[in-house]
């Protein structure tokens, strides 16, 4: 009989997939043949593939076991169906084998395992290395029982059993466990994906690189914005240390009072100076409303316009290619209409530059300070960040 993948089976269900290994042998004590799942049994050789001695009794009452064999197991076993097949490993040949659906006691020897093993593969015109026997009898069903074991094969087949030997309930459990071992494997590998993506696109959002947790933070600014314009520049801020950020905010709102005619203006030069020195703005700045009816009502402020700042070109986001379905992603570019700037009242962007500046967090300040600078420069907001950069070099 040829044997593939050291197994031969007896099959009475022709409509049960066959068990693997671990489900024919569960909660059993020996390894040589499996007979936990109802209507088969899995016959383990030492031949991985080839021709083997093969012989199959049926008897009315146990025969007498011949001590020519070298390893022996009984099993319990009662056929699902009319028809028991002793069928090869690969399926491609099958033996009725007579039985009745009734119980039956089997008993399965062997012989030369060992040596079969050695040869792994036999072909037309070698040895024969090992040879099987299978007995069945009628019999009531009771526990298998290893009989005779002397080959360091089927030693090992017993070993590896009773190692891992399970009751179906512990086999099903086994299996619910590692369905959910692999679920969970899918989901953290979905979950990275997501997370690789959201990083992608975070990095994309901060103009190449990843923010630092403190720039995270500083969303309640304007950061955003000033990433349009310069996301070098905002990531410089955020390493350059509080002292360079307090200069920084304390320049930019100076700048932006100058650009809109404010820096004479006693009111407003007296809160740069006090800003700059650390201590809390004076009046108007510490009411909103006031400050701004000061701005309304005050002679001195000049009437200052200039074409709001637009920011350049922002290059589109590119997903990462197979990113979601394995596909490489492909870009469409989407059509960007040109906007016209109007035009802005200087002042009234300057004086949020200096109530940013006056902002208890420095980082926050720097950022809201060069943000309200900006645009209270306009057009003109290359020159603003020129100075800005030599205040603060990039941190790389």
């Amino acid at each position: 009989m040829r044997v593939h993948d050291r197994q031969i089976y007896v099959e009475s269900d022709p409509d049960c997939a066959r068990p693997d290994l671990a489900k024919a042998l569960a909660y059993q004590i020996g390894g040589l043949c499996g007979a936990a799942v109802p209507g088969v049994i899995v016959l383990s050789t030492g031949l991985y593939a080839g021709d083997v001695g093969f012989v199959v009794e049926v008897h009315d009452a146990a025969p007498v076991l011949d001590p020519v064999w070298d390893d022996v197991m009984e099993v319990s076993f009662r056929p699902e169906s009319e028809r028991t097949s002793l069928v090869q490993g690969d399926g491609e040949a099958a033996w009725d084998l007579g039985l009745a659906r009734t119980d039956y006691r089997v008993r399965y020897c062997a012989r030369g395992m060992d040596e079969g093993r050695e040869l792994s593969t036999r072909v037309a015109g070698e040895s024969r290395a090992d040879s099987y026997l299978l007995q069945f009898w009628p019999a009531p069903p009771r526990p298998d029982e290893v009989i005779r074991h002397t080959s360091r094969m089927a030693g090992d087949l017993h070993w590896n059993v009773r190692q891992t030997a399970r009751t179906p309930e512990q086999l099903a459990e086994a299996e619910r466990l590692t369905r959910q071992v692999f679920q969970r494997a899918a989901e953290e590998r979905a979950e990275q994906a997501a997370e690789g993506r959201r990083l992608h696109h975070e990095e994309w959002a901060w103009g190449g690189r990843l923010p630092s947790e403190r720039l995270r933070g500083a969303r309640e600014s304007n950061v955003l914005g000033l990433l349009r314009f310069d996301s070098d520049l905002v990531h410089a801020l955020d390493v350059v240390g509080p002292e360079v950020q307090r200069a920084v905010a304390s320049l930019a709102a100076r700048r932006a009072c100058e650009a809109a005619g404010l820096a004479d203006v006693p009111w407003v030069a007296q809160a740069l100076s006090e800003s700059a020195e650390g201590r809390p703005l004076p009046r108007p700045f510490d009411d909103p409303a006031r400050m701004w009816e000061a701005l309304r009502s005050d002679p001195r402020v000049p009437d200052r316009t200039v074409l709001e700042a637009i920011p350049p070109e922002w290059p589109p986001y590119v997903p990462p290619p197979f990113a979601d379905t394995g596909r490489k992603v492909v870009v469409v570019p989407l059509a960007v209409t040109p906007r016209t700037p109007g035009r802005i009242s200087q002042p009234h962007f300057a004086l949020p530059a200096v109530l940013a500046a006056a902002k208890p967090a420095p980082l926050i300040a720097a950022l809201d300070a060069v943000w309200h600078a900006l645009n209270t420069y306009g057009e003109h907001y290359p020159e603003l960040l020129d100075e800005i950069r030599s205040c603060a070099p990039s941190g790389e």
